[in-house]
């Protein structure tokens, strides 16, 4: 069931890409790496405000679930449901300290970059609007 239900998971994820005008997926793809720089400002600013980070872990772990395999019963007879040791991935969210100078460091980093980016963005979403005019009310 996992795998039909990761196959649904990514169809919509492409389906929702493919959503908007010409212009707006334009400007969607020319402020993506912006959009992500900004993230990580955010979260860099609070990890300093906090004083600490977090480090995420992937951790397998067991579940007793009904088995996907469906036994043949004998004719007349009830089919018992037999039960499995299922293996899980669990997403584990853990505090961890921060060399705050190395943070500070980071935090410069990203701003300038994220100046380059705002630069390059502007330039870009200009001509997406003139290569894909709109009608007025239509789109953004």
């Amino acid at each position: 069931m996992t795998g039909l239900r990761g196959s649904l998971t990514l169809a919509t994820v492409v389906a929702l890409a493919a959503c908007g005008t010409p212009q707006e997926q334009c400007i969607r793809g020319a402020t993506r790496e912006l959009g992500t720089v900004d993230r990580l400002i955010a979260e860099t600013e609070a990890t300093i405000a906090r004083g600490y980070g977090y480090r995420t872990d992937e951790v397998v772990r067991w579940a007793w679930t009904v088995c996907d395999t469906v036994p043949i019963a004998a004719p007349g007879r009830a089919t018992p449901r037999p039960m499995c040791w299922e293996p899980y991935t669990d997403t584990v969210r853990r505090p961890v300290a921060i060399d705050p100078a190395a943070e500070a460091r980071k935090l410069a980093a990203l701003k300038a970059r994220r100046t380059a980016l705002v630069r390059q963005a502007e330039a870009a979403v200009r001509a997406c609007r003139a290569q894909y005019p709109e009608e007025p009310g239509v789109g953004g």
